[in-house]
């Protein structure tokens, strides 16, 4: 053995190795991964590929388990905030359908309202007066010529007179006759045809003249009222009223002035000739001339007056009572007694309110409300014998 030997196993002798319970720090060689105390260590190839394969697919399994999981979440909570979403959606929905109905339901009630409030201004006694100012009736008579009338505005804002020419044939309601012929309105006297052409243009007249046919005939081809009231027979009118109307006739031009015809259509029953008003062709004048909307009169409180006291033309001057009011009377008749001690109030649409208008102008009755389907008025009045017409010393309502 050689020297180079033999020192080598002297220093290899010379080593002390630990034992197995003894700690050292002799460099050993260590695996690539850290395993934990208590896990077993794997040992030979076969076991470490398995053990491999096996650690790869419960990773995999692993992965694919949290990724479900994480896309479960997010589609729950997807689900929930589209869910609340929604649900803010519709209840906010709700409540702008909910606030659109109020508002829309407070704009009507107030349009209601302000409708209502506006016919009660327009049906007081001083509104009608002040409507019915400018405004005169012209009445042409004649022996067996029945009569003729025109309705007149004198517009003295404006320099103009304007009429509307009704002939004695046109059929309209007559208060205590029904309906007939205009002409034969004024056999019960003036009023009885003021009421009369006021109830069918819905347009208030107050003041009325007589004059002959003739004169009442040249104005309407001469286009002016110059030199009638010379000629007036009869009025409701005071001498300086007449006089202020004269003067004021007399300093309107032929151009300012215009006097046209009713529109009617002819109808004939046997050796007669009767005329249908066609009020829809004159609407644009009425509008013009009054501030009249065709269809307005559906505004006002319709009436039937039944005479149910047996007084002969009692129930035509509760209607000239009630037309003067502003109302509108579509008949007048008989009713099935004349054995009434009350007179009644039947409100048949709308409210009480119109049976109370009703009893206020009357000066008397009962309002009963008794809604009924039929559309042809708002209320029914059976006069009784309570009731006295105003020109007996009662005051008008």
């Amino acid at each position: 053995m050689s020297r180079r030997s033999r020192k080598s196993r002297s220093e290899h002798d010379a080593v002390e190795v630990p034992s197995a319970g003894q700690g050292s720090d002799y460099p050993r060689r260590r695996t690539h991964v850290e395993r934990e105390p208590h896990e077993p260590m794997a040992t030979g190839y076969r076991t470490s590929r398995r053990s491999s394969k096996s650690g790869k697919k419960a990773r995999k399994t692993a992965q694919s388990e949290r990724r479900r999981a994480e896309v479960k979440d997010r589609v729950r909570r997807t689900g929930t905030g589209i869910a609340r979403g929604v649900a803010i959606g519709l209840g906010g929905a709700v409540a702008l359908v909910l606030v659109l109905f109020l508002v829309a339901t407070g704009i009507n009630a107030a349009a209601r309202w302000w409708a209502e409030r506006q016919a009660a201004e327009e049906a007081s006694p001083e509104a009608i007066k002040e409507r019915a100012r400018e405004n005169l009736l012209i009445i042409g008579t004649g022996e067996n010529q029945g009569a003729d009338f025109l309705a007149v505005r004198l517009d003295r804002e404006n320099d103009q007179i304007l009429g509307i020419a009704i002939p004695d044939g046109a059929f309209m309601e007559v208060p205590g006759q029904g309906f007939e012929r205009v002409g034969d309105s004024l056999r019960a006297g003036p009023d009885v045809s003021l009421a009369t052409i006021s109830n069918y243009l819905s347009v208030p007249f107050e003041k009325y003249v007589i004059v002959d046919k003739a004169t009442y005939q040249s104005a309407l081809t001469d286009q002016t009222l110059r030199g009638m009231i010379d000629a007036v027979t009869e009025s409701n009118l005071e001498a300086a009223e007449l006089q202020d109307i004269a003067d004021f006739a007399d300093g309107v031009s032929t151009e300012s002035v215009a006097l046209v015809p009713l529109p009617v259509k002819p109808i004939s029953l046997g050796d007669q000739t009767f005329f249908e008003p066609q009020r829809e062709e004159v609407a644009e004048l009425l509008y013009s001339w009054w501030g009249v909307k065709v269809g307005a009169e559906d505004n006002m409180v319709r009436v039937i007056v039944y005479n149910g006291a047996g007084t002969p033309g009692i129930a035509g001057e509760a209607a000239q009572e009630l037309i003067g009011a502003g109302m509108r009377v579509v008949d007048t008749k008989n009713a099935d007694r004349f054995d009434y001690g009350q007179t009644l109030i039947v409100v048949q649409n709308g409210d009480t309110a119109a049976g109370e208008r009703v009893r206020e102008v009357l000066r008397v009755g009962e309002v009963i409300d008794q809604p009924s389907d039929q559309d042809v008025a708002d209320i029914i009045v059976i006069i009784g014998q309570d009731y006295a017409p105003a020109d007996d010393g009662q005051t008008e309502g």
